[in-house]
């Protein structure tokens, strides 16, 4: 089920200290179909999607996405880092800047059961059948797999 988070909780998208962008992802887990929310004054800010080597280097020049409106929407379609900044000047170097992992959603499935011999069908095993199993078990001790 995909999840809309609203990027630095209440304070939103600011350069005014309020949130700390790396402790605020380290503690969610992204996945495919997952929304961000961007609310911010777009009088003073703006979300720009830049490549790895724009948000490393707060270079906004050349970014992938630019969004202005003040409650922006992105939706996560694919596995693999998205990275936003603020492209006004300073605010990314103030750390109005943020990776974003997207990962792929675990099961909740639990493993299928062991399939378990029953003392009635333990009983119609062969002696040949255990004697071949054992010369597999040699075999595979021989070559070094056995601990």
């Amino acid at each position: 089920m995909a999840t809309v988070y609203q990027i630095g909780n209440s304070a939103g998208w600011t350069s005014m200290g309020q949130v700390d962008y790396q402790d605020w992802v380290a503690s969610k887990n992204f996945h495919g179909g997952d929304t961000l929310v961007f609310n911010y004054n777009n009088q003073f800010h703006n979300v720009k999607q830049v490549t790895h080597q724009g948000f490393e280097s707060c270079n906004a020049t050349s970014p992938i996405a630019t969004y202005t409106n003040g409650s922006d929407t992105v939706t996560l379609e694919k596995l693999g880092h998205f990275y936003f900044i603020c492209g006004y000047p300073g605010h990314c170097q103030a750390g109005q800047k943020i990776d974003i992992l997207v990962t792929p959603a675990t099961s909740n499935l639990s493993p299928a059961p062991l399939s378990r011999i029953s003392p009635s069908s333990a009983s119609t095993l062969s002696f040949s059948n255990l004697s071949w199993a054992s010369s597999v078990l040699l075999a595979i001790c021989l070559l070094g797999f056995c601990y």
